[in-house]
């Protein structure tokens, strides 16, 4: 009878823990959320990895943008704040392996990851990386790596998968860095045409030649660059065959050179320095031909040897645009134009793609009255109980000028905010006290970290060599140089390079676009805001 007894009372259990689990498991299928401030439906479905009209579907009565505290329901998944890492295990603790795991184990540590990924930027860390490298490429500091990581501690180590920063959009997971490999015994060669004009220039000491010739200047400048950056790698182990060339002022000695000499001999040609050159050149050789500046005529470029180090300036409005849309939360969005036909087209495409966003109802433009616009016209449009962001859709000096003076009258009662697509001659005229104090943020193509080893080292070797610290175009013929030298010594054909991921050097990022049959682009670019100290810091 005990026995008996026993076995119903065990079965009587069973049944009470099993409806207790699925009593359960229906209760945890929907939950609450409390809607934080700032948070639209979008932020949320996007946490959720859930489609926004699914989550409205869920939520009838509530719209895009619920007010603050607003309850909704939500499936019952790992949801927590992006910037949230508490009771997450580290990632190093998945990789570790003593090699004889079974399938049930792997695929545990492989569901674990994948869940970790859904909330960080990851990454394996590979030979010859360094804290400096991985806070450079994204943007972190070496406090922030070992708070996410803290075995980081004790040095990075190779094979290690650590957590970067938490994801804020959908694009950055997917962010590559290009690593830094030097075959054995790698030999190369390099041609270098440049327009050192040296039949003009010989009767002139260097003292009359330069203060009367800007291109002589870049010329040399370029030139010594590239010369730091050829002496870095044949440190490092990479043989490496200069040969350089005099374009003189025109195509007609261009074509002497491709006549007289076998171009082709090279792995590379790092130049020439004018577009129509470069054109001209490319029906005449088979081998890459990096353009190392930019011209409005590069956008006419199609011969699949070219390689475009500087983006098109249409990257950077898209780079400004897609920076604003991760950043939008509840703005007021004003847009400054200059009333012309290219502005106006450029105003409504911006105001069309910014509306189109969950937390945007209205972007208000401003554009000028005879000539200038006058400061009521921006009164009538800033909020006071909000963030007021001023994007400029215009480079024209007059419209620049009354927009900032406009808005730094009014920065000490609002929170203002100005954009732009790139840092133009336009702002030159304009006081940076003035651009600090409305925490003027722009895109560029250049960023350069002053305090890093990278910049110190080749600021001291050049002015050792030099006696004068590197100009723009010094830095830019380093950087050049180096990364596409650097990327042909992993033996490596130079296009799959570029599919490997982007690079970071001085102050350039080269994030190649190359397509199979057609030109090879760089789209890497910064964002950068004033401080109001007058320093810079990168954004993005």
């Amino acid at each position: 009878m005990g026995i008996e007894y026993m076995k119903h009372f065990q079965f009587f259990v069973f049944l009470c823990f099993l409806t207790f689990s699925v009593s359960c498991g229906q209760q945890k299928k929907y939950i609450q959320y409390k809607v934080k401030e700032g948070e639209t439906m979008r932020n949320i479905a996007k946490k959720l990895d859930m489609k926004t009209k699914d989550l409205l579907r869920l939520n009838p009565d509530v719209d895009r943008r619920p007010v603050a505290n607003t309850v909704i329901v939500i499936p019952n998944k790992q949801f927590k704040s992006v910037v949230d890492t508490k009771n997450e295990g580290t990632l190093d603790e998945v990789k570790k392996s003593d090699g004889k795991k079974t399938d049930e184990v792997k695929e545990d540590e492989e569901e674990a990851l994948a869940e970790i990924k859904k909330n960080f930027v990851v990454y394996e860390v590979k030979k010859g990386d360094t804290f400096y490298s991985l806070t450079r490429f994204y943007n972190v500091t070496q406090h922030d790596l070992v708070a996410l990581n803290p075995e980081l501690s004790e040095g990075l180590k190779t094979g290690q998968i650590i957590k970067i920063k938490a994801i804020k959009n959908e694009t950055e997971s997917e962010v590559t860095i290009y690593e830094d490999v030097i075959e054995e015994d790698v030999s190369l060669k390099v041609a270098l045409l440049l327009p050192f004009l040296t039949k003009e220039n010989d009767t002139l000491e260097a003292e009359e030649l330069f203060p009367r010739s800007r291109l002589a200047n870049i010329v040399t400048d370029f030139y010594l660059g590239s010369e730091i950056a050829i002496d870095s790698l044949r440190k490092q182990g990479v043989q490496i065959q200069l040969n350089v060339y005099d374009t003189g002022r025109n195509s007609t000695k261009l074509d002497s050179i491709v006549k007289a000499t076998n171009l082709d001999d090279n792995d590379v040609i790092i130049g020439p320095l004018y577009s129509e050159e470069t054109q001209f050149l490319a029906k005449k050789v088979s081998i890459p031909i990096v353009f190392p500046v930019y011209s409005k005529n590069q956008s006419k470029f199609s011969s699949s040897k070219l390689i475009k180090t500087s983006p098109e300036k249409n990257v950077f409005k898209e780079e400004l645009i897609t920076f604003l849309k991760d950043s939008l939360t509840n703005q007021n969005i004003i847009v400054v134009g200059d009333g012309k036909s290219a502005s106006n087209i450029s105003v409504n495409s911006i105001k069309q793609s910014l509306e189109s966003h969950d937390s945007v109802s209205i972007v208000h433009v401003v554009k000028p009255k005879d000539g200038y616009i006058p400061r009521e016209r921006f009164t009538t449009v800033f909020k006071n109980d909000t963030k007021n962001w001023i994007l400029m859709a215009t480079d024209n000096n007059v419209i620049v000028s009354d927009a900032i003076n406009s808005v730094n009258s009014l920065a000490d009662s609002l929170q203002m905010r100005v954009f732009a697509y790139n840092k133009s001659r336009a702002y030159d005229k304009v006081d940076n006290l003035k651009l600090a104090r409305v925490n003027f943020t722009y895109v560029s193509d250049q960023y350069v970290d002053e305090d890093s080893p990278l910049t110190k080292a080749f600021n001291a070797q050049y002015r050792s060599k030099n006696k004068a610290l590197p100009s723009f175009y010094a830095t830019k013929g380093f950087d050049i140089t180096y990364d596409i030298l650097m990327r042909l010594a992993s033996g490596n054909f130079l296009k799959s390079t570029f599919r490997d991921g982007a690079s970071y050097r001085i102050e350039s990022k080269y994030d190649y676009d190359t397509k199979l049959f057609g030109i090879t682009e760089n789209k890497g670019l910064f964002i950068v805001k004033y401080n109001k100290d007058l320093s810079l810091t990168r954004l993005k």
